[in-house]
């Protein structure tokens, strides 16, 4: 089987970026992509001597520009499967496998992590924050999923190639629904394990609040309804 491309999208990440890449290693992984994304702490150093591929916006654009970034990086080197992992440690390696299987087994050419179909405690307020977004993705695109939010996924070369991310920030997640949806591009949910901490429960890039997660939705509404 054909290794993946695993793209991380990395922000004031210098706490975190070595011990994830070192865990993608210990899983066998090596070609691993991070963009950092302006950072203004010593991410990129840190991942630069890591000898992976390490790529940089000069300016902070967003988890989404930076995720894109990675994406046609992995795909103008011949990926045959990318994989999004977060840079702040809430997603396990080991997991990498059983979210490339349905795509590897040609089930699917996107695959789709979900923390609610793997029995784990999940914050209340994160919760709730999750299951609105389910319905509104599930409202407005019509499709219906367990799990909306998840940064954990995995493509095919051909369904990367039509999923271009457009939206720069936290919104990108939403978008990259719509155009399965609108491309008619299989797919299929996998349970995945997300770690929570003090760290990735942090408001914004490291844990999307509340005001964060309201904005999305506006954004998604406007434009549905073509404003």
């Amino acid at each position: 089987m054909s290794e993946p491309y695993i793209v991380i999208a990395a922000y004031n990440e210098e706490k975190n970026i070595g011990n994830v890449i070192e865990n993608l290693k210990s899983e066998g992984y090596s070609k691993i992509i991070v963009v950092d994304d302006g950072s203004s702490d010593n991410t990129y150093s840190i991942a630069k001597s890591q000898n992976i591929f390490v790529l940089r916006h000069i300016i902070n654009r967003g988890q989404g520009a930076a995720l894109q970034t990675g994406m046609t990086y992995a795909l103008k080197h011949g990926a045959e499967y990318i994989v999004h992992f977060d840079a702040d440690g809430q997603h396990d390696a080991k997991e990498i496998k059983e979210i490339l299987l349905p795509l590897q087994l040609k089930r699917a050419q996107v695959a789709l992590g979900s923390r609610f179909l793997k029995k784990q405690k999940i914050p209340l307020k994160r919760k709730i924050l999750l299951k609105g977004g389910i319905i509104a993705v599930w409202v407005l695109n019509g499709i219906k999923l367990s799990d909306t939010h998840n940064g954990f996924r995995a493509f095919t070369k051909e369904a990367a190639k039509k999923i271009s991310i457009t939206s720069d920030k936290m919104e990108h997640a939403s978008e990259i629904l719509e155009k399965i949806k609108k491309h008619k591009i299989s797919y299929e949910e996998v349970p995945v394990t997300i770690k929570y901490t003090e760290e990735t429960l942090k408001n914004g890039r490291k844990g999307q609040g509340h005001f964060d997660s309201v904005k999305i939705l506006l954004k998604m509404i406007l434009k549905k309804v073509g404003v």
